[in-house]
């Protein structure tokens, strides 16, 4: 007999669990509740510690980038040095905490060796080379009498690495205090400025490409003599193209331009006033590559007896050859009677 409709419809209204009973059968029984949620405030404050943990390993990962920047601030020291006749003072303004550039000021028997590289890329990667480019430069520099072969040399080496090193650009020098004479051998990076004391501007073109690219490179010597009150400026290409926001380069006729600017001042000065030009030249457009700059300037007169004065961000020092220390800022100022 059928049953009415009316009569079904109203017996499950009324039923509700027996009609889920029936849908479902044993198998839903035997199936696990599902988890119960979470409580809003229990998600936040998981979502808190997590955040928490971030923070802890970002301030870290800072602290562990902030030392190594120290580091190479002081594998890059003398930051400023008074050589005989002579004042050196160099700067670096890394774009990503850690440069891939560097400069050095070795003693090398009766000579200084003077140096600037610029090693391509930034950041982490091209500072973790840096190191390792320093010790070959300064290795080949004690092994070898010219610069074109210290140069050759140190590009044979990184051709030989089967780690595919970088690209590097770099600057070495020997600067004899007897004859006041440069030799030099420039790879690849933009030609050093000799600025003389009659503001008269020379470019340092002698030398050969970048290292790192092909084994069999030949480099050659260039020879320069440093008068009272000369100038030698070598600089990473992050000083001369570096842009403002008109997109315009500082360019090197700038670069000599500020040189001139402070002709006659001391290594040091001449260091940070060109820096400052340059960075006001850029105004709020931040640099787009390392900067790197070391000044090199024969003085006029030299005192007989060295006397060493307190300067804002300097220390005093006694004579010494110990070229490689540096203080934690890397800013130590050491004076150097040649020999």
């Amino acid at each position: 007999m059928n049953t009415p409709i009316a009569e079904i419809m109203n017996t499950t209204h009324k039923t509700p669990g027996n009609r889920l009973s029936r849908q479902t059968g044993t198998a839903g029984a035997s199936q696990d509740s599902p988890a119960p949620a979470k409580e809003p405030s229990e998600s936040i404050q998981s979502l808190k510690k997590d955040l928490d943990a971030l923070h802890h390993e970002h301030a870290r990962l800072r602290q562990a980038i902030y030392e190594a920047a120290q580091i190479q601030r002081r594998l890059c020291a003398p930051r400023e040095l008074v050589w005989g006749d002579f004042e050196i003072a160099g700067e670096i303004f890394p774009v990503r905490h850690l440069s891939g550039d560097f400069f050095k000021a070795m003693e090398l028997d009766s000579v200084l060796g003077l140096a600037v590289g610029d090693i391509a890329g930034k950041g982490l990667s091209a500072g973790i080379w840096q190191a390792h480019l320093m010790h070959l430069v300064e290795h080949c520099a004690r092994t070898y009498v010219q610069p074109a072969d210290a140069v050759a040399e140190v590009n044979r080496e990184l051709c030989r690495d089967q780690n595919e090193p970088p690209i590097t650009a770099l600057f070495f020098a020997r600067l004899d205090p007897e004859r006041n004479e440069l030799v030099y051998c420039n790879a690849g990076l933009p030609p050093p400025l000799l600025v003389r004391r009659n503001r008269s501007v020379e470019r340092l073109e002698e030398g050969g490409p970048m290292l790192g690219a092909l084994k069999d490179s030949a480099y050659n010597s260039g020879h320069v003599r440093l008068n009272p009150g000369d100038m030698l400026l070598a600089y990473s290409d992050g000083l001369t193209e570096c842009r403002n926001s008109q997109d315009e380069e500082f360019e090197m006729e700038r670069l000599s331009a500020a040189a001139n600017a402070v002709n006659g001042a001391s290594a040091n000065q001449v260091l940070f006033s060109t820096l400052g030009t340059i960075l006001d030249f850029a105004d709020a457009c931040s640099p787009g590559d390392d900067l790197t700059l070391l000044v090199v300037r024969r003085r006029e007169a030299v005192l007989a007896e060295h006397t060493f004065c307190r300067q804002q961000g300097f220390f005093d020092a006694s004579p010494s050859s110990d070229f490689g220390s540096a203080t934690e800022s890397g800013t130590e100022r050491k004076t150097i009677t040649s020999s």
